[in-house]
């Protein structure tokens, strides 16, 4: 009879009515193939068509609906809970990226506005929705159906994007063609999870699966997080016996479910703080000491320039810094030469990071700035000829997204229906375009 109710009961739930989807935290297109089966390509192309979304809605089940049973996991997500003062500190959305936010937000909407102007295949489009939308991988048929709700009304948007089903499906990882892990999902009725001990219930079964207890879990779509993520035996510890829960889901005691006399055991935390932006890092000494990138420099004078090497070294936090995005991230490496009255007498900037053309097309480049690695980053600054070379100045700044051609935006901002549209676009494109100082070096020649 417990079985036949846990039927009854799951069958039931998955009839409710689909929640509209949160939006995503970073924030920004990921790109990622993954191998799963998917289901057979009955789509239709009439828009008014929903029952595709009943579809997804089966398989990932939306987090209204776990919200019955995991109230504070849920509020955690959605962000209800933690909005505490460093979040705010800046007033930047950036400073509270949430996996919650998935697909309403005005940041993912902007920068999949701009990348969809370069044309990109049905492949490449399902790629990028892959961390996104995880249902993609099961349903990649719909890909463009939620693209459509995505760049539409997005108070219209009737799917999820990182929900409880999507990351709870997953039961493990795989290689990939584009060397780094993926994450392999299970559809079906069964949540995964870290507990050996799950607690039996009638609403869906439940068991454990080793990957939630390792950083792989997380670098399948955060990839530049790991010094080797094609190792299984480097878990991309940050000190020993560390991994990317035990920061960004901070632990605590209680219990998972709102249950009265559930089991009390650690938990994490669901709203996988993390930072984008130096400033907050002020008030922490070891994140200075240890986490945060340092220029060195050295360079000579030579036959009317200065020619020389910047390192950008990061310290023992194995992943990139700052924020969590692996694609869109542009590290600046900015060499002036100045006399000794602090004229400058030259200077030259070189950019580390992809277009919105190149995005997708080809292998993920190597970050700059990454855990445990140096870069050695050679320049050549001519300077006027009769002038002394006295100071060189490194400096290493980073933006969060690419700066898009006046082309590109001018085609992104016209597909928009109002000047209110256009207008909050330009004012997205501008402050996550700007460059940021992460640090600098002078050296007197």
């Amino acid at each position: 009879m417990l079985k036949q109710a846990r039927r009854h009961r799951w069958k039931h739930m998955r009839r409710w009515p689909a929640w509209t989807g949160l939006f995503l935290s970073l924030l920004v297109p990921i790109g990622l193939v993954l191998s799963v089966s998917a289901q057979s390509p009955s789509t239709s192309s009439d828009s008014s068509d929903e029952s595709w979304i009943e579809e997804i809605n089966k398989i990932f089940v939306p987090s209204e609906q776990c919200k019955q049973c995991h109230d504070r996991h849920y509020e955690e997500w959605k962000g209800m809970r933690e909005q505490t003062p460093d979040l705010k500190t800046f007033g930047r959305v950036d400073g509270a990226l949430l996996h919650g936010m998935a697909f309403t937000s005005p940041v993912f909407k902007t920068v999949l506005g701009l990348w969809l102007q370069t044309n990109p295949t049905p492949e490449e489009r399902t790629r990028c929705l892959s961390c996104h939308a995880p249902s993609v991988t099961v349903f990649p048929q719909y890909t463009d159906l939620i693209i459509d709700q995505i760049m539409g009304d997005p108070k219209q948007v009737k799917v999820e994007g990182i929900g409880c089903s999507s990351c709870h499906l997953i039961d493990g990882i795989q290689s990939h063609p584009y060397n780094h892990p993926t994450y392999k999902l299970n559809p079906g009725p069964t949540m995964f999870g870290p507990y050996a001990d799950p607690v039996e219930n009638l609403v869906h079964p439940s068991q454990e699966a080793e990957v939630y207890r390792g950083a792989h879990y997380c670098a399948s779509c955060h990839f530049s997080k790991v010094k080797d993520v094609l190792r299984a035996d480097i878990p991309g510890e940050i000190l020993k016996g560390t991994v990317c829960q035990d920061c960004h889901m901070e632990r605590s005691t209680g219990s998972s479910t709102s249950q009265r006399g559930a089991l009390t055991r650690p938990i994490g935390r669901h709203w996988f703080q993390g930072i984008v932006i130096p400033g907050i890092m002020l008030s922490n000494r070891n994140l200075q000491a240890e986490w945060f990138p340092r220029v060195d420099v050295e360079a000579a004078s030579k036959n009317g320039a200065v020619e020389g090497t910047v390192f950008v070294r990061n310290g023992v936090l194995p992943h990139m810094f700052p924020g969590g995005d692996p694609v869109l991230k542009q590290f600046f490496v900015t060499v002036t030469i100045k006399d000794a009255r602090g004229h400058v007498l030259g200077e030259m900037t070189q950019r580390f990071g992809r277009s919105f053309e190149e995005l997708l097309r080809g292998p993920i480049p190597k970050p700059l700035v990454t855990g445990g690695t140096t870069r050695r980053i050679p320049f050549t600054v001519s300077i006027p000829r009769g002038s002394t070379a006295h100071i060189v100045e490194a400096i290493l700044s980073y933006a969060l997204i690419p700066e898009p051609s006046p082309e590109l935006q001018d085609r992104y901002l016209s597909t928009l229906p109002t000047d209110k549209d256009r207008e909050k676009a330009n004012s997205i494109i501008k402050d996550y375009t700007a460059q940021r100082l992460l640090t600098f070096r002078s050296l007197t020649l």
